[in-house]
């Protein structure tokens, strides 16, 4: 069953590795949390907590947390449960990826511009939508955004080279 499984690439992910990683990132946000709190003071002044009072409580809380989880999690470590299927992991990166390629191209073509590229590919890869009603969503959706955030509220957005090639 299990070699069927590794065949065909739906075999589990085990919950050991996202559990472990994930408690230490958090054990590491924790420990920045605590470190900057100290720096800005976790006490009281004359006129109440200090600014790192409450964030060094919460950091002190999530190390503690964080800390459990891995010593359960390598507690428990030859105890196989699936995280998620591998087509599972797949459909998540399909909508990651291209998340993260957003963000990134943000700094270099504008929001307005990238946010475009990003409707159009997900109506098509993923929507399976004609050519002519993505084409018509993706530069809607930006622009009204545009008209909303830099005309009506007058929130300047990021914005790349095309928008300054229009005067934007």
């Amino acid at each position: 069953m299990e070699q069927a499984q590794e065949e065909t690439g739906s075999a589990p992910v085990a919950t050991r590795w996202p559990e472990l990683g994930t408690a230490l990132a958090l054990m590491a946000l924790a420990l920045l949390v605590i470190t900057d709190s100290l720096r800005v003071g976790t006490g009281w002044g004359e006129d109440g907590p200090r600014s790192g009072y409450f964030p060094f409580y919460i950091g002190l809380a999530l190390l503690l947390s964080s800390a459990w989880t891995a010593l359960v999690a390598l507690w428990r470590w030859r105890k196989l449960q699936p995280f998620a299927e591998r087509a599972q992991l797949r459909s998540v990166a399909a909508v990651l990826l291209p998340m993260l390629l957003y963000a990134g191209l943000i700094r270099f073509s504008g929001i307005y511009v990238a946010s475009a590229l990003l409707i159009g590919y997900f109506m098509l890869r993923h929507g399976k939508h004609p050519w002519p009603l993505t084409l018509a969503v993706a530069l809607a959706v930006p622009l009204a955004f545009f008209g909303v955030f830099e005309r009506w509220f007058l929130v300047p957005l990021p914005k790349g080279p095309l928008e300054a090639l229009l005067g934007l």
